[in-house]
């Protein structure tokens, strides 16, 4: 349930141009449609975001909550224990400009978003729900400017990288019946859903590229090698992230060796794939990946890498970044949020120009 309310008669428009934009200048709010919630009543809020500047700012649209809700845009708390997300998490391309919105100077947009499907809300609490989303595009050279300031040691805030509100309190009456998860039991296998014989065909070969970038990650991660390969996606060595890449892929191999894996081929959407982090081992395939290369970048093998680092159980990754050209600036600028970063993860197993 969302509903789009442009304030002022503004209009959402897609072009844009890099000498618009200045630094972030976006303010959110949200609001409940009511303050208490009996069993089986759904959570709807309302999110505004309001260009306070006087200069438009550009937003992707899956940053805003101006459509279908594929990523976490929200911090959800229930008596200050944070709740898991359980909505989508998607891989798509690079973005375009048509994956943009602008918010015009002065202007505030509104949408209405239901959150009863997106997180699990059915353990009675004092909920807390706060919006909080990427932060308007800034000219590279601003991001690039915060990057040397930190190496110099000046502090540099993560919260400015961000457009978030404060937090609506909301109290729910649940049935105190814990959502069931499907976890699945068995052993390794490959298993389709709604997929033809040729697309079944086409899975198992990109399940088996998979594999065989898993396996060359785990061989240059359990010899500690930290060179450009390493470096390029994930950042300036630290142990502890090494650390923790290296556990990421553990999990990565043992779930393609391991578990039982299900390919769904239903997905009509233009990006490649999505999964619902909390529901292993179930991989949405969409559009894009019919497309894509069996291996190299973003690839169906590449694909499926990515898809399983979202599963909590694997490495419970987010999307940070899109893209090579994203993804390695995100290494430079943020190795923790690369370390976190699904198409980070895909790229290293991919290591399509090869590096060392």
């Amino acid at each position: 349930m969302r509903k789009i309310v442009l304030i002022g008669g503004a209009v959402l428009a897609a072009a844009w141009s890099m000498s618009a934009f200045a630094a972030p200048g976006v303010v959110a709010s949200v609001s409940a449609a009511k303050q208490s919630l009996g069993p089986g009543d759904d959570l709807v809020v309302r999110v505004t975001l309001t260009n306070t500047g006087d200069k438009p700012q550009r937003m992707l649209k899956w940053h805003t909550p101006f459509g279908a809700i594929e990523e976490s845009l929200f911090e959800v708390s229930r008596d200050g224990i944070p709740v898991a997300y359980e909505g989508r998490h998607v891989k798509r391309a690079a973005p375009t400009a048509a994956d943009y919105v602008v918010l015009q100077p002065g202007k505030s947009y509104s949408a209405t978003v239901e959150l009863t499907s997106l997180y699990d809300l059915s353990t009675t609490g004092d909920y807390a729900i706060r919006f909080r989303t990427h932060a308007p595009d800034v000219p590279y050279k601003a991001r690039a400017d915060a990057a040397k300031d930190g190496a110099k040691g000046v502090a540099v805030d993560d919260a400015e990288d961000f457009v978030q509100s404060e937090a609506v309190q909301v109290w729910i009456e649940g049935t105190n019946q814990k959502r069931a998860q499907p976890v699945p039991i068995g052993e390794a296998s490959l298993a389709y859903s709604q997929c033809s014989a040729s697309q079944q065909s086409t899975i198992a070969s990109a399940f088996s590229a998979a594999k065989t970038m898993a396996n060359g990650a785990n061989t240059y991660l359990a010899a500690g090698t930290a060179g450009t390969r390493y470096t390029k996606w994930f950042g300036t060595y630290d142990a502890s992230r090494y650390a923790t890449v290296k556990s990421h892929f553990t999990a990565i191999k043992d779930a393609l060796d391991n578990k039982p894996v299900t390919v769904d081929c239903s997905c009509k959407e233009s990006y490649y794939a999505y999964v619902y982090p909390t529901q292993p081992y179930k991989i949405y395939v969409c559009n894009a990946f019919w497309s894509a290369p069996l291996s190299g970048t973003d690839s169906k093998g590449g694909t499926l890498v990515h898809e399983l680092s979202h599963f909590n159980v694997v490495a419970g990754t987010d999307d940070w970044a899109y893209g090579q050209s994203a993804a390695a600036s995100l290494a430079k600028n943020n190795p923790a949020r690369a370390v976190d970063n699904a198409d980070s993860h895909e790229y290293f197993g991919e290591n399509t120009p090869a590096l060392q």
